[in-house]
This record gives C-alpha cells, structure tokens and sequence, in this order.
C-alpha cells in the first residue's frame, strides 16, 4: 500500500512539473511568440450555402494557422484541405436574386450561377482574362459582370454573351475629322476645289463610308475615357441604364520611398512609400448611360446644398476667407457608392466632400435624369463614426443608413417619395454595424448599449424602435450571421479571455455552443491575470473619461505608476473583450506586479464614445486627448496616493505621439516617457487619416504646429526613451530621425533612440519586441524608482 502511494506521489508530481506555471512574469516571456498562450480562431465566414463555418485556427501550434471549419450538422472542427480551399464560395462574395433561390459568384477569374435547390451550377465563363463582379440583371434574366474594364451580360435562357460597353482610351478619328490648323484647312480647301480627280475620288470614298454604316451591324457606343479609369461599373436591375465613374489620377503628386538597409543582396533598397497629407488629389466624375436612349449623363453636383461652403477653419485665415468668398468656388466631391432600388427604379448616391465637412445621399431619379437631396450631414470638423458606410434599399421607396445627426452613430429610413426620415435607433449609445435581414423585415445590430464597454448582438424590428438581445455573454461579441439567417456564429471574447469561438441560434434566449477551447494554454491559465476596475474621472471641463486601473498589490514604497496611450487614436481600449494591445496588457500587470500603479485612459478621440467625444481633436493633436492624460495622472495621485514626481507614459504610433507631446508640453507632470514608432510631425503623415483632423498643411499651418511634436522638443525635461522600426511604413522613420536632430541641436542629454532595422510598423520578431519592452521596463526602473526622481 505505501509502495503504490509512493507511486501515485511520483506520478502526480511529475504530471504537476511537467505542466508550465507562470508564477511570475518575464519580459522575455511575455514578449516571446505568442503561440505559449494558446491559438485563437479568427476571420470566421460561412460559406454562400450556409452549410460549413470557416475559420483560421492553430490548434497544433504550426508556424501559421490554417484553415478549419465546422458544419451544421458536425460541430468539431476539421481542417480544411487543400481542395476544399480551392472551391470555397464565400457568402460575402456571393450575389444573391430577390427570391434568394440562387447565387452568381466569382471563382478564380470565372463566373459561376447557382440553383440552391437543385444544387445544379452553371459555369458562365472559362476565359485566361479575369472576369468578376457578377450581378443579376435585366430583371433577373440575364448575368451581368465585368472584364478588362468593361461589362458584360450572360443570358440564362440562351446562354449567349453580349459585350454591354465599349470603354476605349482614345476615339481613333479619321483623315476628316483631324484638327487642322488654319493654314493647313486652306491647303486642304484648295486641292479639293482645283483638282477635279482627287475630288471625285473624296466624294467615292464619302458614298462608299455612308454605304458601309447602313450596312454594318449595331456597334456599341464608344466611351472615350481619355488619361482617366474607369471605377464602379454597374448596370441597373432593369439593365437600361449602366453607371460608371472615371477617376483621374493627380499629376504632381510625389510619393515616399522608405529605405531598406539589411538585404539579402547586401545593396540597400528603396521600398515605395505612401503620398504624404496635402499632396495633390484625384478628381472624380460619375456617369450614367442609358442604354435606351443611346446616351450619356453626367452627375453634376454644382447644384446641391452647401456645395460652396467655406470651411470654418478659413476664418482664421482672413485673407485666405475673403478670397475664397470671392472666389466661391465649388467644393471638390467623391462618389463613395452607388445603389440601385431592388427593380431600378431609383439610384441613390453616396457623395462626399474632399474636404470631409459632408456627406450628401442623394436620390438619381430614373425619370427626370435629376438629383434630389434626401439627406445632408454637415460636420464643421469631419464626417466620420461606425457604420459610415452602411446603407441600402429596403425596398423600392425606402432606403436605410446610420449618421451621427445626433451626436451617436444611429440608424436612419428614408421615404424617397416624401424625403420623410424615420429613427430606428435613438439614445447616448452607438451602432456599431448594422444589416437589413433577407426578409427586410428586421435589422441585426451590434451596440454598445448595455455600457461602453460592451459589444452585443440585437435584431430590431422595422415597425418599432424597440430591439431584442441575442447574445448576452458579457464582453466583446463579434457576430456572423449565416446566410439563412438561422444561425450566428460569434468570436467571444472577455477582458483576461482571448477569443473563442460560439455558435448560437438566432434568437434571443438561445445557448450558445463553444466550438473552439485553445485559446488559453495551461501556462497562461496558471498566472492570476487582473481584471482591471474599469470606472470614470472628471476632466478638467467636466466631461467624464472612462478608464482602467491595474492595481498592485503590494505598491512599491516610492508609490509610482505608468499610463498606458493606446494608439490609433480612434479605437477603444478601456472595454470587456481581448485587447488588441495584449502584449501591453501583460506588461502591465508585469508593472503591477512590481509595485506600479498602471492607467489605460478612453481619451478624447477614442471610439465608442459618440462624436464629440470622436471630433473633439480637431485642429489639436496633443489639446484635450493629452489633457485627458494628464488629468489622469492627477487622478492616480489624490486617490491612490501616487507620487506626483513618480509617473511615467509609454505608447506606441498616436500613443507615441502622445508621450512625446507629454514629455514635451507637460514635462513636470510625467518623469519618464517611452515612445514607440511615434508621429513627430503631421506633415509627413499619410492623406486620409491626417486631413481628416487637422485639414492640409498649407490650408491650415496653425493646426499643424500646435499638433505635432517637433515643434515643442525644447520642453523635455524627463527621461525619454524612443523605440522605432526603420522599416515603418506606416509612420516613416524619418519622422523620429528629425525629432533626434532637434535633441542633438538642443543639447538634451536625458534621451534615448532605439532603433529597429528590419521592423515595420507592428513589430514581427519576438527579439525586437523583446528588446524594446526590456528598455521601456529599465526605464521606469531606474527613474521612477530612483531617489534622484524627488
């Protein structure tokens, strides 16, 4: 009996060593693969049948993940092959009739149409060319799609093709039609009227042309499309009318190159680099051909309101405003989407400025050939929030969108016969996503309803305002739905919980089935991660900012503390799902761990929060977002008792930012600061993030000098450390490169640079990002900690 105990205590202390426990934790550890943690799934989608979910999982911690799915009938998952990669039709490829008893897609350059009863498929192509875009039209007799820039149409019954458009760059024009000059024209007049043959033998070939056109068969009209592309071609369901947009490119624009030191021919490389903001930009027409008529419309918006609005910022430029008004100049606009009704009945469009004051949906009228406004969203700072781009025909006469006309991104009909909007979301929430059902007789939401800090899935009636739960696991629910609509398939996250993956009935009240259990290893089950209190503070104006804390449990005796930036900008982080800042997240708690108070702050311009909360950045990076930040600071001193002369800052791209603007503009508050991969000047930055929030550097130089770092180096007076990718393509390292020179010109002592050669903007090699949290955490160490820091 002993002998058989003894055994029993070696084999469970055995079992019990052999399993990896995280007492403590590392900066190697935590900064290694990630593959130690576990394997999330992620990309769920369904196929266009709706019979298998597909997703990429590493459940035999491989190098990458591969691809795996489950059915409707087997719910563990199986690995896909490669076969089965090579036929996927995904649901949102898929084209769908109205009756939704069949589906065109594209498969490898090819169309295909599919019966969903009979199962029966038809391949309508089988060309080298690339053919894609497949839609139903000609009221669901014919199959329309492009190639090689042009449309195309398959009839189902005949199964004949016709060429539908003839985009040609140059219209090639005869000896007739050429442009001459005056002293040429005369040439020509005079041989015609003194040489009697080669006149007869003009008038020949005239009579033989005119002969020749009657005779020939029907040509489709040639489109001259000249230097510019075509972009956007459709055809309505009715198949009269065809929409295209010609884009033309700018001339003068300079694009970035970004230098590439360790090669493997050992020769350094330019790799080509994205434009910088205010570079010049593309001009866009739109057009519709009626195919009845033979002829062409363009949609001119010189006529819609507010198009020669001045932008406010102007203002501040007096004499800039007084040309301008003078000028009145029509504002430049882009066509984000265009939508035909169900039947083709009406076009809506989706116009935007360049400046990115407004958004104009507008309704083309098939019968009048003319625009009529049926919604306008002015913002003074810029158009944005979630679900910007979610829209669409509920029927012929009602089309649905979301816009933040009252502060929160909200859901919105409009009657195109009355120009009568309907709410069908109302309150201080937002709408996350949003989708018609296939019956349009619901939409399935995701909000943030319940809190800011949580992400669920409702269906909300038509008829009525009032919407039902679906899912209710508290934290982050990310919600597919199956193309029958029966079935949603949720990745399913909390705050110390990566994702998993659920499935679950459509309908409130329903389980849902967990299908996936790796995402937490053993090692990392065995470590007491914090679930940080998350809770609000007042800012200095009194607007209320949402923020965590992760708490020590034995406070170091100096009482320091660290702020964590979250980067981005727009993006929420103080929530109840896995962070994208994970490894972040587990060097706070290392932070924790070793007597530090750390805060993650919801600043201004973080997501979530509606849209004075989203705009209220404008025209000044580094105003109230840094300010939030500060004012945190404070917090953490009058209620935890931190050290005043004991805090520190750490963010990596705008939370980069952020600290360099801190360490800059508020050096007394923060002792130490670490910025990764951060922007030091607007300028250099790229077009569509940047004139969003601080408009173009030669239209608005005030908002780019009190915005970017560069400007305010001479105000550092704590310890500051700067980690970099010289491969960063996203913010160049050029831009740390000259905040170093002005250190150096200044004389600034108390600065670090660290720089990392063969990194882009997200680091990819666990010894880099080992590296860069090693100096961060040395740091803090040595300066917060330090008795020289009183």
């Amino acid at each position: 009996m002993k002998y058989l105990c003894f055994l029993s205590f070696l084999f469970f202390s055995s079992f019990s060593f052999g399993q990896q426990r995280l007492d403590s934790l590392t900066i190697e550890k935590i900064m290694s693969d990630p593959k130690w943690m576990g394997s999330s799934p992620s990309n769920p989608f369904w196929n266009a049948d709706g019979t298998r979910l597909y997703f990429d999982w590493n459940p035999e911690n491989a190098p990458a993940d591969s691809l795996y799915y489950i059915t409707t009938k087997n719910k563990t998952p199986v690995k896909a092959t490669a076969s089965d990669k090579q036929n996927i039709v995904a649901a949102y490829s898929a084209v769908y009739n109205l009756h939704r008893s069949a589906y065109v897609y594209e498969l490898a350059g090819d169309i295909f149409y599919k019966e969903i009863k009979t199962g029966k498929i038809y391949r309508i192509t089988n060309t080298e060319e690339t053919e894609f875009s497949p839609q139903f039209s000609f009221n669901e007799s014919q199959i329309a799609y492009q190639q090689n820039q042009n449309l195309y149409a398959w009839n189902m019954q005949t199964g004949e093709t016709q060429q539908l458009t003839n985009f040609v760059k140059e219209d090639s024009k005869t000896e007739d039609e050429e442009n001459l000059s005056k002293e040429d024209q005369w040439l020509k007049n005079e041989q015609i009227q003194y040489m009697k043959v080669l006149r007869k033998r003009i008038e020949k070939k005239q009579l033989q042309k005119m002969y020749d056109s009657i005779h020939e068969k029907n040509r489709l009209k040639k489109i001259v499309t000249g230097n510019k592309t075509v972009r956007d071609l459709a055809i309505s369901p009715d198949g009269r009318f065809i929409n295209y947009e010609l884009y033309q490119s700018p001339e003068k624009s300079k694009p970035t190159i970004v230098p590439d030191y360790v090669t493997e021919s050992g020769y350094t490389k330019s790799i080509p680099g994205r434009r910088k903001v205010g570079q010049p930009e593309g001009m866009y027409q739109f057009y519709i051909y009626d195919r009845q008529a033979d002829s062409i419309f363009e949609i001119k918006t010189d006529s819609i309101e507010g198009i020669r609005d001045i932008p406010e910022f102007i203002k501040d430029y007096p004499t800039e405003w007084t040309e301008r008004k003078k000028q009145n100049k029509l504002r430049n606009v882009y066509f984000a989407s265009a939508q035909w009704s169900p039947h083709g009945k009406n076009l809506m469009l989706d116009i935007h400025a360049q400046d990115h004051k407004d958004r104009w949906i507008m309704l083309w009228d098939t019968a009048t050939k003319k625009l009529k406004l049926m919604d306008r969203q002015h913002d003074s700072a810029w158009i944005g929030g979630p679900g910007l781009w979610n829209s669409g025909w509920i029927n012929d006469e009602e089309y649905w969108f979301q816009s933040e006309a009252t502060g929160f991104s909200h859901l919105y009909s409009v009657n195109v016969n009355t120009a009568k909007k309907k709410a069908h979301t109302t309150g201080n929430y937002e709408v996350l996503d949003a989708r018609l059902s296939n019956d349009k007789k619901y939409f399935y939401i995701s909000t943030n309803q319940s809190e800011p800090a949580q992400q669920q899935y409702y269906r909300l009636p038509l008829t009525v305002s009032k919407a039902e739960k679906i899912t209710d696991m508290m934290g982050g629910n990310e919600v597919t739905l199956s193309p029958d609509e029966k079935t949603i398939a949720i990745l399913y996250s909390y705050t110390t919980k990566p994702w998993e993956l659920y499935v679950q009935q459509n309908k409130p009240g329903a389980k849902a089935i967990q299908i996936t259990n790796k995402a937490e290893s053993d090692e990392y089950k065995s470590y007491a991660w914090r679930d940080p209190e998350i809770f609000t503070f007042a800012a200095r104006d009194g607007a209320m900012v949402h923020a965590r804390i992760y708490k020590p449990a034995k406070p170091a005796a100096e009482k320091p503390a660290v702020i964590f930036v979250h980067g981005a900008g727009y993006l929420q982080n103080v929530d109840k799902w896995w962070s994208y800042y994970f490894r972040e997240t587990m060097f706070n708690n290392l932070l924790a761990d070793h007597g530090y108070y750390v805060m993650d702050i919801d600043y201004r311009a973080s997501a979530g929060y509606g849209r004075d909360w989203r705009t209220a950045i404008y025209r000044h990076m580094g105003g109230k977002d840094l300010t939030d930040n500060v004012d945190g600071a404070n917090y953490l001193v009058k209620k935890f008792g931190v050290n005043p002369k004991r805090i520190g800052i750490y963010g990596g791209s705008y939370g980069g930012f952020i600290t360099l603007m801190a360490m800059f503009t508020t050096p007394d508050i923060f002792a130490a600061g670490s910025g990764q991969r951060s922007v030091t000047d607007w300028a250099n930055y790229n077009n569509g993030y940047t004139s969003n929030i601080l408009n173009k550097p030669y239209e608005d130089s005030i908002a780019y000098k009190r915005s970017s770092p560069i400007y305010f180096v001479n105000g550092l007076k704590g310890h500051l450390l700067m980690c970099h990718g010289m491969l960063d393509q996203n913010v160049h390292f050029q831009d740390i490169v000259k905040v170093t020179q002005r250190l150096i010109e200044l004389g600034k002592d108390n600065w670090e640079l660290a720089s990392y050669p063969m990194e882009d903007h997200d680091f990819e090699d666990a010894s880099s990002w080992t590296d860069e949290y090693k100096r961060i955490f040395k740091l803090f160490e040595d300066v917060l900690k330090s008795r020289d820091s009183e």
